[in-house]
Order: structure tokens, then sequence, then C-alpha cells
């Protein structure tokens, strides 16, 4: 069994047994499709096909129709090994040229072939299966995209159906309604709504934030510097662009050309900085220093640019533009535990403040295109290894997906919609400090190598806000949100009142919009609900005889009247917990 065949779960293979009955319909509803491939991906399948009429949602229905046909035949799925030959033989006389073209791959690539079959169906195809289309109880096509025969540009474009399967109809039924719920959320929608962020054609997959949009990233990278004047980080501002000779030397230049936007500039060949971490070596080599100075922490929330093709854009979550909670630390290797405890011990916190209390952690080894000897991985992944298991982390190993230039510890944590999102990285590297010739005065008067930590808590800024947004359905908590009180006064005879109002709670620093009554008082009330504000102030002649406020709570709904001074003790009390 081939490594991938043996990591199959029997869900993916429920929902690999799904695409093939998939293809099964394709093939009886439309005879001249030619078929590509079907695998299970994380919450459902696909299969690929080329077909020349655009298939349709309603296409979809009727192609349900007909796999529940086949389902209830309960055809046993039946695997053969079979030759090369024999199997161009079969494919060919099916016109089906997509896969006498995989045949030949596995051919010269020396692995062997099998067939299964269920019912009037064959297909090219290695990995396990459940034993008969019976046992499909619960399954949805969920959407047609656009792909390229092998995934590479200039190949045929195929029509990718996509679908999910589970062991019930309970559990479909709950996939149904989180997916729903995820379109209600869609950041891009939220985000226009809200008035947080834009795009525009003239700077493609760059997004533009507005001034809601604008507070939140600056409050976001105020409360990660809270963190850096506790755990002494040090922040920096370093260049955009920089001669590609740093890059030639970092390495970044051989591996990571394709993703770097260049330019020249007095014949001399640019790159805008995808990265921090070469200009943060250019600053600790600036001076000499002691054992008895590292760690140093540097910290950076930069402006970094990498090259995305459009068609995996998407939104805040995939850009072009970024910036990150960037830091890297230079230290001894005797420190390297105690550094990363102190770095876990951030992620805890900051993700808990979220509401992310819980995250799955992936050691990613030693990529195929690295830098850097095996001697050197060697001593990185077993001191990552250690300090992964000093600190009581429970991980998985995740094979071959390190940086080029060292291993690296992932943080995966879950939103409310039970969707994996990878935040957190810390990555040990002992080779850029070796290509850059960094060096400190050791405990014996001599010089040693310093180890270089690349961290991230939040990642990409952009990103994080993206996946903030749909975690809070856009109703952000007071203390982020770029509006936290609403004043509305009911005519203009309560409009002085309401103006004191607002002077005292932007004197004790916080957030108001103030609705004047050029609108009528329902219209105001919805607008500020509409914009999730978490709380609404209500002026009219009862609040002013008692000079005190009507309040009501986006999440609490009406809290009656209280003083102006109350009022500001309960905003400075929530806003201080940032829950």
């Amino acid at each position: 069994m081939s490594k991938i065949a043996a990591q199959y779960t029997d869900l993916d293979k429920l929902r690999h047994s799904c695409s093939h009955v998939l293809a099964q319909a394709v093939k009886r509803k439309f005879p001249q499709a030619q078929l590509g491939f079907g695998p299970p991906v994380e919450d459902g399948f696909f299969y690929d096909i080329h077909l020349e009429q655009s298939l349709t949602d309603g296409d979809l229905r009727m192609l349900e129709n007909e796999m529940l046909k086949i389902i209830q035949s309960n055809f046993p799925f039946e695997k053969k090994m079979i030759s090369c030959s024999d199997a161009k033989k079969i494919f060919s006389e099916k016109k089906e040229s997509f896969k006498v073209e995989a045949v030949g791959d596995l051919e010269s690539r020396g692995e062997d072939l099998s067939i299964v079959i269920d019912g009037e169906f064959t297909d090219l195809c290695k990995y396990p299966h459940a034993a008969s289309t019976g046992l499909i109880k619960a399954f949805k096509l969920t959407s047609i995209a656009g792909a390229y025969w092998k995934g590479q540009e200039g190949n045929a474009v195929m029509q990718r159906i996509y679908g999910t399967a589970f062991f019930s109809q309970k559990e479909l039924d709950e996939f149904v309604r989180l997916r729903e719920e995820a379109k209600k959320r869609d950041h891009r929608k939220l985000g226009k709504e809200l008035n947080l962020f834009m795009f525009s054609p003239l700077a493609a997959a760059s997004p533009i934030f507005k001034p809601k949009g604008t507070i939140v990233y600056n409050l976001l990278q105020d409360y990660i510097r809270g963190f850096y004047k506790r755990d002494g980080y040090q922040e920096v501002i370093t260049p955009q662009v920089f001669d590609v000779e740093l890059w030639k030397k970092s390495g970044h230049y051989e591996k990571y050309k394709d993703n770097m936007y260049f330019t020249t500039i007095e014949k001399i060949e640019c790159a805008v900085k995808p990265m921090n971490c070469p200009s943060h070596t250019l600053i600790y080599s600036s001076e000499m220093h002691s054992y008895r100075e590292l760690p140093i922490r540097i910290a950076d929330f930069g402006r970094l640019h990498r090259y995305e093709r459009s068609g995996v854009t998407a939104g805040l979550t995939r850009v072009r533009t970024f910036s990150q909670d960037d830091a890297h630390i230079f230290c001894r290797e005797d420190q390297i535990g105690s550094e990363i405890a102190s770095i876990c011990r951030m992620i805890r916190e900051v993700y808990a403040t979220f509401g992310f209390p819980e995250c799955k952690v992936f050691l990613s080894t030693r990529p195929e295109k690295k830098v850097g000897s095996d001697a050197v991985w060697d001593r990185a992944e077993a001191a990552l290894e250690e300090a992964i298991k000093a600190n009581g982390l429970a991980y998985t190993v995740n094979a071959g997906d390190g940086a080029f230039y060292g291993p690296k510890i992932d943080f995966i944590v879950k939103d409310v919609l039970q969707r994996d999102w990878q935040l957190g990285t810390i990555q040990l590297d002992f080779n850029m400090p070796e290509r850059f010739e960094l060096e400190y005065k050791n405990s014996e008067g001599g010089v040693s190598r310093p180890v270089m930590i690349h961290r991230a808590v939040l990642g990409s800024l952009e990103r994080f806000m993206g996946i903030l947004i749909e975690h809070y359905a856009g109703a952000f908590p007071l203390w982020l949100s770029p509006v936290q009180v609403s004043l509305i006064p009911i005519a203009q005879a309560h409009e002085a009142y309401a103006k004191k109002i607002e002077q005292e709670l932007t004197d004790a620093g916080f957030r108001v919009e103030f609705l004047a009554p050029t609108e009528t008082l329902g219209s105001r009330i919805r607008a500020a609900q509409t914009e999730k504000i978490p709380y609404m102030i209500v002026i009219g002649d009862k609040e002013i005889q008692a000079e005190k406020v009507a309040v009501r709570s986006r999440v609490a709904g009406d809290l009656g009247q209280m003083s102006p001074v109350e009022l500001v003790q309960k905003l400075q009390v929530e806003s201080s917990h940032k829950k």
C-alpha cells in the first residue's frame, strides 16, 4: 500500500468512493465527457472532467439523482492490479485520453497500476474505497470550478465538481448549515457592509483599508506591541527594497524568486522584500554582541510583498501585500528552550483573547529543497522537537513541510464554524546565521554563532483580520470595534446634551459615532445595528431630566438608564478584559 493510501481514514475512503460514483454518473449522463481524477480533500472530494458543455447547478442536481441510483444498486468496489499495456487498451477503447496519459506517467515512474470496477464503470485508481456504493449514506454536490489538468497552466481546462459525503444525514445537515453560515460571515461581504476595506483593479490583490478598518488594524498591532513591551522585544523599521545580493546571500533569490517583485535602480537589480529576516541579520551584525546580551529580540511590522497568482488570491486571506507581527530572536543554543517557552506562552494568551483556546501543533521537518547540511538540520530538528516536548505540546510531525532554512512549529486554530486556520509559526534557523556569518563573543573569549528563531503569532495581519471578521461575524468585541458607542439624540432639542455625553466618552478614550437627527430615529437605530456597534445610547427628554443616558447593548439588549459616570466605568471594565 502506498504512503497516501495508508493515511486514508474511513471518511476519506467514503468520500473517495463517492467521487467514483460521481464520475460514473457523469459518464451515464454525459458519455462524451472525459475524466480526470477525483481525490478526497479536507471537507469532501472533487472530480475533474473535460466537457465542452458548461455544467450548471441544475446539472449538479441531475447528477445527484443519478448517483442515488448507483448507490441504491449497491455495486461492490472491486480493485484489480493491471499491466500498463492492458490499462492503455482499456482507456483507449473508452476514449479516455487523460486516463491514457496518466497511465503513461505511472509507467514512466515505474509505479504499479490498478483499476477499480463498480457496476459498468471502470476507473484507474490505486487508493482504497468503501466495500460498496451502498455504504454511501449522505452526500451532496456543492459547486463547480475551473482547474487545469495536472494543475499546470497551458494544459486543458477541466470542470472541477466539488462534493462532500458523511456517514449520516445529520452530519451532512450540520455541514450544510455551517457552510450557509460561512456565506453570511464572508469577510469580503461584511468588510464592504461595515466599510472596513476595499479593493481596486489598479492595485490587484492589495487591500485598501478605510478609516474604520485601519482602526482595527492598528488596534491589533498595538495589542501585540503590549506583549513586546512585556517580553523584551525591540521594534525596528527596515527598508522596502534591497539589492538582490541580500536575497542571494539569504537563499531567498534561489528558493523564492518566483514570488518576488524585482526592479532596477541605477543599473543595480533590486527586490521588494517578501520577508523581514535578512534585514534583521543586518541589524544584528551592525555591532558585536556579547553572550551576556543574548537573546536579542527584533520585531518588525514592515510591509511585505509577495507575488501570488490571481487565481489563488482571495479577499484578505491571500493578498500580495501585507504586514506580519514578525520577529526574529538571536540567541545562544542553550537559550532555545526558554525562548520557545516564552513564545508559546504569548501564543496561548493571544489566541485565548480572540476565542481560539485550543490549537493543533505540527512539527514541520526538512523539505526537499533546502539550504544547509543534513548535520545542521539534524541539530535544528532535534532542538525544536525537544522544545515542543518540554512545553507539553501534543504535536504531529508534518514531514517535508519546513521552511527552506529550518524546521518549524505551526499552530492551527479552529474558528466558531470549526474551520482550521494556520496562524502562528516558530522556525528554528541554524543556516541563516551561518550564511551571514553572525557572531557573538562567548564566555571563553572566543566567538560563536547565534541561533535565529523566526516567529509570528497572528501571522499576516490582513489574513488575521479576514479570519476575525468571519469568526465574530463582523461583531467585534468592544475593545476592537472601530466604533464603540453610537449616540442617538431623538430630536434637535436633545443634541446639546448628547454632545456633552459624546465629549465625556471621547475624553475617556472611547470611539463614538454621533448620529444627528437628520433622519428618523428608526433608521438611525437600524444603521447602528447594521454596523454592529456594541453600545447604542438614545437620548430624549427623560434622559436629560434625569441627567442619565438610556443604554442598549448589542449583546444583552436594553440595559435601562445609567449615569454617564456609570457608563464610562462599565465600558472601561469591559474593554480592559478584551473579551
